[in-house]
């Protein structure tokens, strides 16, 4: 991992991690990733939201960060929107504040950016689109609903073997205000300790 990163992950607290009801909530995301490692099959996971621009995002990248820390193979983290919008810059920001190493690819109204936890791995490929754009797997893959409006406006999600609510507040309620940087460092550094403490309670054989 990329030094500064080390030290974020260090301020996680997976490892004391007692929320009883998130535990519940996340139960179905450790069994779903163990099952499929017992079988020895890929394990592919797609976090959506309504707009795959800042939960679904966050989400995909901190569980990609925490499959490689944990050295879970076969791990492939996606993300996808019920629509199409951009990658909000302030996510940008807070992954770079804590320790990503990020390289915008593409400037377009939809910008494409390469991130990336370590120098020796592959970046993590970011940038808006639908869920069942062809990025995305198309089977075979539990589909994580991270905001509440997908998970209610999107009962079926075509090809996917299990689908599992873990929904997080959204930190655009902080867009534009003072407090918008510190808003958006706390939602990503939560929901990493979340993927972290998931894939500390798999059993690699």
């Amino acid at each position: 991992m990329n030094a500064n990163l080390t030290n974020s992950i260090n301020q996680l607290n997976w490892l004391g991690f007692d929320n009883t009801a998130r535990k519940e909530t996340l139960s179905p995301l450790i069994d779903f990733i163990q099952h499929k490692l017992n079988a020895k099959e890929k394990i592919n996971i797609n976090f959506i939201c309504t707009h795959n621009s800042r939960r679904s995002h966050l989400s995909q990248i901190w569980a990609q960060t925490a499959a490689a820390y944990f050295n879970i193979a076969q791990v492939n983290c996606y993300s996808g929107g019920t629509e199409e919008t951009r990658l909000f810059p302030a996510v940008i920001d807070a992954l770079e504040a804590q320790g990503f190493d990020i390289l915008k690819l593409s400037g377009s109204e939809n910008p494409i950016y390469a991130i990336k936890y370590a120098r020796t791995d592959p970046p993590i490929i970011g940038f808006s689109k639908k869920h069942d754009h062809p990025f995305n797997p198309e089977a075979g893959f539990a589909a994580i609903m991270t905001c509440s409006q997908a998970d209610a406006g999107c009962p079926f999600i075509p090809g996917a073997e299990k689908r599992i609510p873990v929904t997080f507040e959204d930190p655009k309620v902080s867009d534009g205000s003072p407090e918008q940087a510190a808003v958006y460092a706390s939602r990503s550094l939560q929901i990493a300790e979340e993927m972290f403490y998931v894939f500390s309670q798999i059993k690699a054989e």
